[in-house]
């Protein structure tokens, strides 16, 4: 969940640092900090709370060092503040470390090294890491100090149960940097005559567009004019470089308040940027780069959708597009449960992980056991070259661009809109649906940027519900079919955001006990799309509004009734892709209340955007 950053070169490292740390953010916001070497010594800054608070403290320091490591922290082990941050050294200060990751047997660790005459002083896992490096370097025999430091970072990962990314610098070889990582992303982005470490992309993209994406137990060490590559027995090999044709604008806000905004406000392109070249009308759905045939499909008897949150709640819509084209049963699971509960899965599976960043922990181990079972796995992800990519027999991308907000909004849509074009392809091979419904869901598919763009039009309407709703404590989102399933999203973007207790239900199951939490005053969302269910949907929200509760309803109905608050009409479309559009006003709604309440939309409480530790 933690940013690192890292850079050797011959620039002055700090602002480089910096910036990729502001650009990390929404990473971990708990605390920041950087090291660097300075006249062969290493110089620690570290500041509790967001990044804005160490940039005083590094600017007032005129440092001149070229090479350096920086952390922002989402805090594990060790309540967030100024000693709990990273980077950490160890006792002599031979050594500074910045970590993404949980190591579990640190206090194992810890308990050895205290033996060893160690001292900790913190309430982290990871102040043991450099104090295990100077540990291994100490005890080490090898005179060359560059291939010592190397040797004695690989012995102390050894030691280590758990995940991290690691970078470690050393003041016996100030002109180098190490990293490691195992089951936490790092990427190394190659310059001339400069090098740079990031967890993730957008830090680093200013820079370079030339990427090495570090494998699973891959050391790298890393000098302004190389990049050197060893596996865990330090055996040196050498790795491809990707170049990736990203603009670093598009992680720029571009005039909005707010990335969350501004995400909202991108939704109609990323549509367009989704579907790409896959759908024309009269052709075939082009998903060729899957190079799947009818017979492995017709081998399939069921599909996984395998996710985390609104990973997850996209999966939930995708089970209702295959199972309605392509008659496949499909089970939709949270990750994290998945990988423990010994799932029925064999050859005839095919697993299906749904992930923005490609990084998420428990998806990665939940494909990983899949496969163990024999399990055919495809990844759909955002970002390329991320760690499920890797992992997956293939992948698909949304092509969402960057996503910098906490709450996910256009990869949200991105991902349901994969998911629908793929459930289109798998139909298409399988001929089990009428093609001339097909082609209409098609034409559908391709007027969704419009109807988004007319939605977002009229968001002036959402933002006044906002201003009259936004001090209620409890709200409640109702629907059926994939209604419930927008229910559940949207439920979700106001817990994320605004700090407002909310729960998402079934209408039908409305009776059967949540409605003995409806009083007057309360707040409830009817999201009405599906023409065979909304008199039921509609019959549900007046038990409701019976019981005093204010109503918002979501629809693409004419609603003749007149005791609802506020009605809030969005474009007719198919009610199988009906979720894409219908999540947009929730969205909205979310976003307009966080700001009415002052809150950072971008940079929840307690959050953040790649949950890379279980």
């Amino acid at each position: 969940m933690c940013g690192i950053v890292g850079y050797v070169g011959e620039r002055k490292c700090t602002p480089i640092l910096i910036q990729g740390l502001l650009k990390l953010e929404y990473r971990g916001y708990d605390s920041s900090g950087i090291a660097v070497l300075e006249e062969n010594n290493i110089k620690v800054f570290k500041q509790k709370g967001r990044v804005s608070n160490l940039i005083k403290l590094t600017n007032d320091s005129n440092l001149s060092a070229t090479v350096g490591i920086a952390h922002t922290r989402w805090a594990t082990h060790g309540k967030p503040s100024k000693l709990n941050a990273h980077p950490h050294t160890d006792n002599s200060k031979s050594f500074a470390v910045v970590h993404n990751g949980i190591i579990e047997n640190y206090e194992e660790l810890k308990s050895f090294l205290s033996d060893e005459g160690y001292k900790f002083y913190t309430k982290t896992d990871t102040e043991i890491i450099p104090n295990l490096i100077h540990y291994h370097y100490s005890n080490s025999t090898e005179k060359d100090s560059e291939l010592k430091f190397l040797k004695a970072v690989n012995l102390a990962c050894k030691n280590l149960k758990g995940s991290y990314a690691l970078e470690v610098i050393c003041k016996y070889s100030p002109n180098i940097e190490i990293v490691v990582r195992k089951d936490s992303p790092l990427v190394i982005g190659k310059g001339i005559g400069e090098n740079f470490v990031a967890s993730d992309i957008p830090a680093i993209l200013p820079y370079t567009k030339d990427f090495y994406f570090l494998d699973d137990n891959e050391f790298a060490v890393i000098k302004k004019d190389s990049i050197d590559f060893f596996d865990k027995n330090l055996s040196k090999h050498e790795k491809i470089l990707k170049e990736l044709d990203l603009s670093s604008s598009s992680s720029d806000k571009r005039g909005y308040e707010d990335y969350m905004l501004k995400e909202i406000f991108e939704q109609p392109e990323t549509i367009k940027n989704t579907i790409g070249s896959r759908l024309k009308l009269g052709e075939i759905c082009d998903f060729s780069d899957l190079e799947y045939s009818k017979s492995f499909l017709e081998s399939i008897n069921q599909i996984y959708i395998v996710a985390c949150g609104t990973a997850m709640h996209a999966g939930l819509v995708g089970k209702n597009l295959i199972e309605k084209l392509c008659s496949i049963p499909v089970t939709v699971e949270i990750a994290s449960e998945f990988r423990y509960r010994n799932p029925l899965i064999n050859e005839h599976t095919l697993c299906i992980y749904i992930t923005q960043s490609g990084e998420t922990a428990d998806t990665i181990a939940a494909l990983k056991l899949a496969k163990e079972k024999g399990a055919k796995t495809l990844a759909i992800s955002n970002v390329i070259g991320s760690s499920i990519t890797r992992e997956a027999h293939k992948t698909i991308y949304t092509h969402a661009g960057p996503e910098i907000a906490v709450a996910s909004t256009k990869a949200y849509t991105s991902q349901v809109v994969l998911i629908t074009l793929l459930s289109i392809y798998f139909s298409e091979l399988l001929e089990r649906y009428n093609s001339i419904l097909l082609e209409n869901l098609k034409a559908e598919i391709l007027e969704l940027p419009n109807k988004v763009t007319k939605i977002l039009k009229d968001s002036d309407y959402i933002r006044d519900v906002a201003q009259r709703i936004y001090n209620n404590k409890d709200m409640f989102f109702l629907g059926r079919g994939n209604d419930y399933n927008i229910a559940l999203e949207g439920s979700l973007k106001l817990k994320e955001i605004s700090y407002i207790h909310s729960e998402a239900y079934p209408a039908g199951e409305l009776k059967h006990g949540p409605i003995a939490l409806i009083e007057k005053g309360t707040f409830v969302v009817g999201i009405l799309t599906d023409p065979n269910l909304i008199a039921k949907s509609i019959s549900n929200i007046q038990e409701v509004i019976t019981r005093g509760a204010k109503t918002l309803i979501i629809t693409n109905q004419e609603i003749t009734q007149s005791d609802f608050d506020f009605v809030f009409s969005i474009p007719n479309t198919n009610p199988l892709i009906s979720p894409i559009i219908s999540i947009i006003p929730l969205q909205l709604l979310s976003y307009y209340i966080a700001k009415e309440k002052g809150l950072d939309v971008d940079k929840p409480r307690n959050l953040a955007k790649s949950v890379t530790v279980e």
